[in-house]
């Protein structure tokens, strides 16, 4: 393929991707400040934060739960969360002793509890050991976000919360625009547990630290 094509190409798939999620956040942006809150009461209350998915999505939620445990963009306290995707010796144990689409159900429920939260980052919404962590969880009562697009496949039926790209259902654009909900929600969870000690908004004073 000639330079000049793939050049055009480029730059066409960038401004699909500012498409997307141009349309995505402006019709999505007060039912993503709910479930950032609800991440912050979890916070709040003493739990943590269980994040699985599969391929790039297992990297998004190993790159989410660092951000958590060490900072994002400011430097405060460390703050709990997991990615039940790291551990190689519990996935192949559980590969291999029973069935790949429990490596994240067992995890859920050897180290789940009621206050947590498991998030689950899934394009399709359709991926088994997705579904059956989710599954794990609303048996231990733990409740639930799913990071989707398109449908939302199954996982829709088991979560009690969904942020669902549904502009599009290219999975790369998708992706994309996930991996920035990911960060708002850093900043979002900073913003609020940490403000910036210059920070005189009623908002600001009205909120305690952890």
């Amino acid at each position: 393929m000639k330079r000049a094509t793939l050049l055009e190409r480029i730059q066409s798939s960038v401004r699909e991707s500012l498409r997307t999620q141009e349309r995505f956040f402006s019709e999505n942006l007060e039912s993503l400040g709910r479930a950032f809150d609800e991440i912050v009461d979890v916070l709040r209350r003493g739990g943590k934060l269980m994040i699985i998915g599969n391929g790039g999505s297992a990297a998004d939620a190993q790159h989410l739960a660092a951000e958590f445990v060490n900072r994002y963009q400011e430097d405060r306290p460390p703050l709990p969360a997991v990615a039940l995707t790291t551990d190689t010796s519990a996935l192949t144990a559980i590969g291999n002793d029973s069935r790949f689409r429990y490596v994240f159900s067992r995890q859920v429920e050897a180290l789940g509890n009621r206050e947590d939260l498991l998030i689950a980052i899934t394009t399709s919404g359709n991926s088994e050991n997705v579904l059956e962590g989710l599954q794990q969880a609303k048996t231990m009562g733990i409740r639930t976000l799913v990071l989707t697009g398109g449908d939302g496949g199954r996982a829709l039926d088991l979560a009690d919360a969904a942020i669902r790209v549904s502009v599009t259902d290219r999975t790369p654009r998708i992706q994309e625009a996930l991996l920035l909900v990911e960060h708002l929600l850093c900043e979002w969870v900073e913003g609020t547990l940490f403000p910036p000690l210059n920070d005189s908004s009623p908002e600001a004073a009205g909120k305690d630290e952890p």
